[in-house]
């Protein structure tokens, strides 16, 4: 099978092919012991067969009886009553009484056991947002808690947004605060969404792909890190079939056609292993379990491989009574098979932050087929399907926090930490989103405390993790005693100590490095609250040269400034300029608002345009190299006094000032053209900048000595020097970061060292 970019190529392998791939026993893992929820059909030769939900409340008061109280049953009918009563006539798109979803999500969370509350929720949970029921009557229907996780889940379709991606961004950050508040919002959501999923193929295929991409890009992630397995794989695979429906049938009929070929082989491994374990005295439940669709597809397109490559579509899992056992069991199984070097994780001793405990080793089988096997107990395998909803947990505060849940309770706190300093939907949504990130690194402090960290984090990130105040005033740091930068990457059981001082603050590069939400919305928010009178004081200036570029005149009447306020939240026309100053909003934006106050909503309002003959082009923003976070040099061009320069206003930075001539400033000129303004260099700058320079020299002693001493008699500083081979044996090239004035400086400093004996090349240095 080979990826392209509409279909999948596939060879099946032949008989004689498959006795050199994994095999797989019947489907016996689909449903385990504790979960009864329906997973995808990978049987099926095309599209995952829909699945309706229950046919009445009958059924899902049935379950519920399981667990429920009579008197919660009698609450669930009276929520059922009213939510079938509201929407009456109400119709899904595939022709079904619209009732029939709820009572579908209401089955899903069943499953789970959660509380009458929960399930009450289940089946109001579109009676807000779709029959414009209110919150009071909810309140004083059926409680203030029902009330809080209904509204939780509710859209907010009644206020307007500039864009559908803002409105999709605040929905999402209602939603996951609810959450941080309740986590049954969370729950009930996935089993709401995971019903559409499953009912999808009425819609649109564009509205299909829509759908299927923000599930796999929100919901998938947020399933997985709260452990909620079956979900996750489920919401995958069904993300994956509606994104590439082509993809998704072509590789579905590979997997049909090769189980067949490989079943001899998983019967002799599967008998294998009953035997050994039976000899060892362990009693133990054995499952086979076919890895997902979406999960092959992955490793083909990561890895490169055809179908008849990718060996382990199949592996074991091993459940067994207790925690000896796990290791008595991983034990018994090396003896009877080779285990692969480097395939052995042991996630019980360090669960990975979802709470997934289990033992992960691969061996090599009959055939030199390698075979992964998954070994837990019975518990351990209940949280691994179940996630946070095997034992979720509301503030209790007798209740004894399980590792799980205090891991769950951190990181939603964490969720109201990012909201704090976060005032913008997007960036929320954006921290949260890189926080969800699944593979881990997990690190330690000096005294063996393990924190759990996206991959890719830094030693910065470790910081922000700790606390604000220790990410804020870090200054270095040291990873297994070994001083290193800030910057640099965490790796798996690397032990880390952060240096502070009191008067280290967070800078605008501290941004380019740091991976975690937390990390990112703190120093965000750091510079968003300093020196914010000149943020201000620029975000008026931009706002002035965007109106007098639409013939509007700056001066703004009280009327249309009450009016633009109140359409725009600030609460003041200062925080309106400071949101432009920061690059929150785009002055253009706001200026072309203002022109349709004018023009279109409020002709009444007094007010004095600007005539085409009085019209000139609008001033340049004046840059003096020392505003502080409103205004940046970039570190890609280094602009120094005497380049013509270009600004770009960038979101939560402020004005990042490029040189014409920088690549990347032409590059996202092209991309995001309305970002960009008219800037100029200040008169009187008393500062100096720095610039990068490199040189080709002969390689002789004393070579770099000479060259720093003319730059030092030049009268510019040395703050950082490098060097590589040259483009011969006998040459080097060494590069210098230098601090100067202004362009006819560097210019003499070029023009002394290019003298000097043995240097054949110097130049300017750009990213």
């Amino acid at each position: 099978m080979n990826l392209q970019d509409d279909k999948l190529s596939i060879a099946v392998p032949s008989q004689a092919e498959s006795s050199s791939v994994t095999a797989s026993i019947a489907n016996s893992s689909a449903n385990s012991a504790n979960t009864k929820k329906p997973r995808i059909n990978t049987h099926a030769p095309s599209t995952p067969t829909p699945n309706t939900g229950v046919a009445s409340i009958t059924d899902l008061t049935n379950r519920l009886s399981e667990y429920l109280s009579p008197a919660d049953l009698k609450q669930v009918k009276e929520a059922y009553r009213f939510s079938d009563e509201m929407h009456l006539g109400q119709v899904r798109k595939s022709g079904e009484p619209y009732i029939s979803h709820p009572i579908a999500v209401a089955e899903i969370c069943a499953e789970w056991k959660l509380d009458v509350q929960a399930i009450m929720a289940a089946l109001l949970h579109d009676v807000m947002e779709d029959q414009d029921v209110k919150k009071e009557e909810l309140i004083e229907r059926f409680g203030a808690p029902v009330a809080a996780l209904v509204d939780g889940l509710s859209k907010l379709e009644k206020i307007e947004f500039q864009s559908h991606i803002e409105a999709q961004a605040e929905n999402f950050r209602k939603m996951l605060l609810a959450m941080a508040r309740d986590v049954r919002v969370i729950l009930v959501k996935l089993a709401d969404r995971l019903h559409n999923m499953r009912t999808l193929g009425v819609m649109s295929p564009e509205k299909q792909r829509r759908i299927a991409s923000e599930t796999m890009e929100v919901y998938v992630p947020i399933a997985h890190r709260l452990g909620l397995n079956n979900i996750y794989r489920e919401l995958q695979d069904l993300s994956f079939a509606h994104i590439y429906p082509m993809r998704y049938r072509t590789l579905a009929k590979a997997i049909k056609a090769a189980r067949g070929n490989r079943r001899e082989v998983v019967n002799k491994i599967l008998a294998a292993v009953k035997t050994t374990l039976a000899d060892a005295g362990l009693e133990a439940q054995i499952d086979g379990r076919e890895k997902t669709l979406y999960g092959i597809y992955c490793k083909m397109r990561d890895k490169q491989l055809s179908f008849s490559q990718v060996l382990d579509i199949y592996g074991f899992r091993i459940v067994v009574d207790n925690f000896q056992n796990s290791y008595y069991a991983l034990g018994t199984l090396h003896a009877l098979y080779k285990p692969m070097p480097g395939k052995f994780k042991d996630y019980i001793a360090i669960p990975k932050s979802n709470g997934y405990q289990s033992l992960h080793t691969t061996l090599i089988g009959p055939y030199g087929t390698p075979v992964e096997f998954q070994i837990r107990t019975k518990e351990m395998h209940r949280v691994a399907e179940s996630g946070v909803a095997a034992h979720w947990l509301y503030k209790n505060e007798d209740a004894s926090l399980t590792d799980l849940q205090q891991r769950t309770h951190a990181w939603l706190q964490s969720l109201l930490d990012i909201q704090k300093q976060t005032g913008d939907s997007a960036e929320f949504l954006e921290h949260v989103k890189v926080d969800l990130f699944p593979d881990s690194v997990y690190v330690f402090t000096p005294k063996s405390k393990i924190f759990a960290l996206p991959r890719g984090a830094t030693a910065l990130d470790f910081a922000y993790n700790i606390h604000t105040d220790i990410g804020d005033q870090a200054i270095a740091t040291r990873i297994n005693n070994e001083p290193v930068p800030l910057r640099t990457e965490l790796k798996n059981g690397d032990i880390v100590e952060i240096i502070t001082s009191p008067n280290s603050r967070p800078t605008p590069n501290w941004l380019t490095y740091v991976r975690t939400g937390k990390a990112r919305s703190a120093i965000r928010h750091y510079l968003r609250t300093i020196n914010l009178n000149e943020s201000t004081e620029l975000g008026k200036q931009l706002l002035a040269q965007a109106l007098v570029s639409l013939h509007l005149n700056p001066d703004l009447p009280d009327t249309l400034i009450d009016k633009l306020l109140n359409e725009s939240s600030a609460n003041t026309l200062e925080e309106l300029h400071t949101d432009i100053g920061i690059g929150k909003r785009m002055a253009a934006l706001v200026a072309r608002h203002i022109l349709d106050l004018v023009e279109n909503d409020s002709p009444s309002i007094p007010f004095q345009h600007i005539g085409d003959e009085k019209l000139s082009k609008p001033d340049p923003v004046i840059i003096y190299g020392s505003e502080g976070v409103s205004v940046q040099l970039s570190p890609c061009c280094l602009p120094i006094p005497g380049d013509s320069i270009v600004g770009q206003l960038k979101r939560g930075q402020g004005l990042v000032v490029h040189s014409n001539d920088c690549k990347n400033a032409k590059r996202l000129q092209v991309k995001e053209p309305d970002r960009w303004i008219d800037v100029t260099w200040g008169e009187d700058l008393n500062r100096r900048f720095d610039c990068r320079i490199s040189v080709i020299v002969n390689n002789e002693r004393g070579a770099l000595a000479r060259i720093a001493a003319e730059i030092g008699e030049a009268d510019a500083n040395i703050i950082h020097v490098n060097m590589e081979d040259g483009e011969s044996k006998d040459m080097t090239k060494i590069y210098f970061t230098i601090q100067i004035v202004d362009r006819v400086h560097l210019a003499r400093i070029l023009r002394n060292v290019k003298h000097l004996n043995g240097v054949s090349k110097i130049r300017r240095e750009y990213v």
